[in-house]
């Protein structure tokens, strides 16, 4: 198929165009709000209020050059009536709840918000003729994970052991479904955008292995780490979010391009959580860490990598840094914002790198 982009977001693309970000007040979609700002999108942000203090959208200032509101997937009422009310020309859906440990402590929580949340969204969308792109974005994780040692495509096999994976792939069966029976007649293309694990800074969720590694370092305590030997594509967070502007882009000239999409890191950048560990501890200069046992807490997949070469023929996008350059990107980050630095200037440092490098 023809290549329909060339790999990066456009601004003569996204300026003006009215855009409904939902999840915008957390850590993705803060640097997502912020990177559309920049491009001159006209931002709705429809979300719960931050989870973290600190948190990345009240530090960067993004409320106020966006229509920034507060609300709840859950509730669908609300979800149709900010879809009517804004009239979205591309809708980029980020909104979950995105912590595996999380989702065993509250699982109907999880599956409300990751199945309930989407089902609202693409209902409101089925209400609404005028939105031509939706971009839903689920996880690495809706893939049944069969401990395999190559990389999952968009044709493999669904499913989830724990509820935060059954979730996701759940919504991605939602997704096909409505696609199918509804919004591609209606002229929306919709398209599932599948990420393998981010990083990067200005991230201060609790479970996630650089704010744990950074809250554990800066108090001078020992960071403690349950499945060492786990293998991950790690990738810093402007790379998928980078995919998704680019898929909207390329869905809005070619719907036929709707579909399941992977993005992450080429193959052989796929690392253990160590492996990550020891380069974030060298970036930081140095710091205590304990690895503990590889059964030390409920399942978690051991081995997971995605086949993006659909992702890298069709819409021409290459990862751009390396996991070496991702984890010291992610740990000056913190460095410098601890030093007193503004985290919307380093988010926009990051930004104005990610789309200067070849």
């Amino acid at each position: 198929m023809t290549q329909v982009h060339a790999g990066r977001p456009d601004a003569a693309f996204w300026r003006g165009k009215r855009v409904l970000l939902t999840g915008h007040t957390g850590f993705k979609g803060a640097w997502l709000a912020l990177w559309l700002q920049r491009l001159g999108a006209q931002v709705t942000g429809l979300a719960l209020a931050p989870a973290t203090e600190p948190n990345l959208f009240e530090l960067a200032g993004l409320a106020g050059d966006m229509d920034h509101r507060l609300a709840d997937i859950r509730d669908a009422a609300v979800v149709a009536r900010v879809v009517q009310d804004t009239r979205p020309e591309i809708v980029l859906h980020l909104a979950a709840q995105a912590l595996v440990r999380e989702s065993y402590r509250d699982p109907v929580a999880t599956y409300a918000t990751n199945v309930m949340g989407t089902v609202h969204m693409l209902d409101a969308l089925r209400q609404h003729a005028g939105t031509r792109v939706a971009v839903l974005v689920t996880t690495d994780k809706v893939y049944r994970n069969h401990e395999w040692h190559h990389p999952y495509r968009e044709s493999d096999e669904l499913g989830g052991h724990d509820p935060y994976s059954a979730s996701k792939a759940a919504s991605e069966i939602a997704i096909s479904s409505y696609r199918d029976a509804f919004l591609s007649d209606q002229g929306l293309a919709l398209a599932s955008a599948r990420a393998g694990n981010v990083i990067g800074g200005g991230d201060w969720a609790a479970d996630r292995l650089l704010p744990d590694a950074v809250r554990a370092w800066q108090r001078g305590d020992t960071l403690q780490i349950r499945r060492p030997q786990a293998t991950r594509p790690w990738q810093h967070v402007l790379e998928p979010l980078a995919g998704y502007l680019c898929l909207a882009q390329a869905l809005w000239q070619d719907a036929a391009l709707a579909g399941a999409w992977n993005f992450g890191p080429h193959a052989h950048e796929r690392a253990t959580v160590q492996q990550v560990v020891e380069l974030a501890r060298g970036a930081w200069g140095g710091g205590a860490v304990h690895y503990e046992n590889e059964a030390t807490g409920p399942h978690e997949a051991g081995w997971l990598a995605l086949d993006t070469s659909k992702a890298q023929a069709q819409l021409a996008l290459q990862p751009r840094w390396s996991l070496e350059q991702t984890v010291q990107r992610s740990m000056r980050w913190y460095r410098a914002h601890k030093d007193g630095a503004a985290a919307r200037a380093l988010c926009l440092t990051d930004i104005e790198a990610w789309e200067a490098a070849v």
